[in-house]
């Protein structure tokens, strides 16, 4: 069966608000095309100054976000709320949607994805993309699907910053909401000893356990297909759960039990409206000792205290 396509127009000074919105529609990846700064964008991602005059003659005043939709999911539902949120914030928009085959969409959602750098010591690495220069970062090399994080997203980019910030050599991860498996394998390179990554999506899973074997840490990984934590058991010294926050806050009554007095668990996926919500639902043992932002997209480390 095929994908739908959801392509959404907006004018470029609305293209963040709009895409933190799309973001919502699905629990995969989206991309954005904007063209508004785009020379200054190409000399920081690939230090050149020549352009192809294809892009050059791009519309500098529009915006177009990319939404696939699998064949599982309900396409209407997507294109209503977009409308309503749209709305509701006062952009301008137009909404075209349409079949695209699998193959299709993997080759244009891919072409829009190039190596970026994390943190201090990270680098992504697309594995279709060979243009890069490491500079002694240390290389994850993903495959993410189409249906799974590449690292682009703010919510992704937070969680990697504070990974690296909290991960120690020796350390057990626990990665809730795996996807492709960035988290799990960016803290394996890292230093940790071993990692779980659970998703109830079986796809996930089997996506995670793939590049955790591109990267040589498969020995260190295991991939589980469960819903949440429920099929996990132990503590961990690294938590992590990049979903969204109505997740994080039905995860938040079990987590605890995986943690030990030094636990950092990592959340984010939070939308800054949802920040109240996601701090009413964490149990009153557990404190919030940092605090990350971007775009309107949250993440927060928190721990155990004592009383």
């Amino acid at each position: 069966m095929n994908w739908t396509e959801i392509i959404a127009e907006v004018d470029a000074k609305d293209i963040e608000t709009a895409g933190n919105i799309a973001q919502m529609t699905v629990p995969y990846g989206i991309y954005i095309e904007d063209y508004s700064h785009l020379e200054q964008e190409v000399l920081e991602i690939a230090n050149i100054d020549l352009i192809d005059e294809e892009l050059l003659q791009q519309d500098r005043t529009k915006g177009k976000i990319h939404i696939y939709i699998s064949p599982k999911d309900n396409p209407a539902e997507a294109v209503s709320f977009l409308k309503e949120r749209f709305t509701a914030e006062n952009i301008a928009f137009q909404i075209t949607s349409g079949d695209c085959d699998v193959e299709s969409c993997l080759e244009n959602w891919k072409k829009y994805f190039h190596p970026i750098n994390i943190g201090e010591k990270l680098l992504i690495r697309p594995v279709w993309r060979d243009d890069y220069d490491p500079k002694e970062r240390i290389v994850l090399n993903l495959e993410p699907g189409l249906a799974f994080g590449t690292g682009t997203h703010e919510t992704t980019r937070l969680c990697l910053e504070a990974l690296e910030k909290h991960t120690f050599e020796g350390a057990s991860v626990l990665d809730v909401g795996c996807g492709s498996g960035i988290l799990s394998v960016a803290a394996l390179l890292l230093g940790a000893k071993s990692a779980i990554g659970i998703d109830i999506d079986a796809l996930a899973v089997k996506a995670s356990r793939e590049n955790a074997e591109r990267n040589g840490v498969s020995n260190r990984y295991t991939g589980i297909h469960g819903n949440l934590a429920d099929e996990v058991e132990g503590m961990f010294d690294i938590i992590t759960a990049n979903i969204v926050a109505d997740a994080i806050i039905m995860l938040s009554g079990d987590i605890e039990k995986h943690m030990n007095d030094k636990t950092k668990y990592i959340m984010s996926g939070i939308i800054d409206s949802r920040l109240d919500d996601v701090l009413s639902a964490l149990p009153d043992n557990l404190k919030v000792i940092e605090q990350y932002e971007e775009k309107g997209w949250l993440c927060l480390v928190a721990v155990k205290q004592s009383f």
